[in-house]
C-alpha cells in the first residue's frame, strides 16, 4: 500500500493494528522506558567514571543488554544505522525533555516549550524512521501530501515554518494514542 495522504496513513496503521504486527499503544511506553535505559546507562557511566568504580560499568552492560533486548521489539527490521540513529533519536528527546523541565523549573517557559517541541519532533522521527513512512521515494510523497496545503498556509501565514520533522510529529500526534488499553 503506497502512502499518498494523511488518510492512506490512517489506513496503513489500522491494518498493521488489526493484524497484531503492532501495538503503537504499548510500543509508546516501551519508547518511553527505552528511553529511560538510555539515560540510566549514562548516568552509570558518568558514576563509575566520577566515582573510580568499575562496577558502575558493569551494571552499565547489564542495563544495556535490558535495553538492547527492549528495542528489538520496537526496531524490528533495519538497515544500515538505523538502529543507532534509533537509538540516538530516543536518547537526544529524552535529554531535550529533561533540559526543558529545568527550564520550566526556572521560570523560563518560552525556552522550555521550545525544547519540549523539538523533543517530540525528534521521537516522532524515530516513529516515522521505524514505521517505515522514511525511505527515498517516501520523504516526497509526506513531504508534498500528507498534511493539507491548508494547515501549511496557516502555519506560514503565522510566521511558522512546515518542515519535513514537523510534519512528521502532527502525524505521531494524530495516529499514536497512549491513552487506548
Amino acid at each position: 500500500m503506497s502512502i499518498n495522504n494523511y488518510q492512506d496513513l490512517v489506513n496503513k496503521i489500522d491494518n498493521l493494528k488489526k493484524q497484531d504486527k503492532m501495538d503503537l499503544s504499548s510500543d509508546q511506553d516501551l519508547s518511553i522506558a527505552i528511553m529511560n535505559l538510555i539515560s540510566i546507562e549514562e548516568h552509570f557511566f558518568f558514576t563509575g567514571i566520577k566515582t573510580g568504580k568499575s562496577n558502575y560499568f558493569d551494571l552499565l552492560n547489564q542495563v544495556r543488554s535490558l535495553r538492547k533486548e527492549l528495542l528489538k521489539k520496537i526496531i524490528k527490521d533495519y538497515e544500515g544505522e538505523v538502529w543507532c540513529i534509533s537509538k540516538h533519536l530516543l536518547a537526544a528527546s529524552m535529554r531535550l525533555m529533561e533540559v526543558g523541565t529545568k527550564q520550566l523549573g526556572q521560570g523560563k517557559k518560552t525556552e522550555a516549550e521550545n525544547l519540549f517541541k523539538k523533543a517530540f519532533d525528534l521521537y516522532s522521527l524515530f516513529w516515522a524512521v521505524n514505521m517505515g513512512l522514511i525511505d527515498t521515494g517516501g520523504i516526497k510523497k509526506l513531504d508534498d501530501n500528507m498534511l493539507n496545503k491548508k494547515d501549511e498556509k496557516k502555519t506560514l501565514a503565522a510566521g511558522g515554518q512546515t518542515g519535513l520533522m514537523e510534519k512528521f510529529s502532527d502525524l505521531v500526534k494524530k495516529v499514536i494514542d497512549c491513552c487506548i488499553e
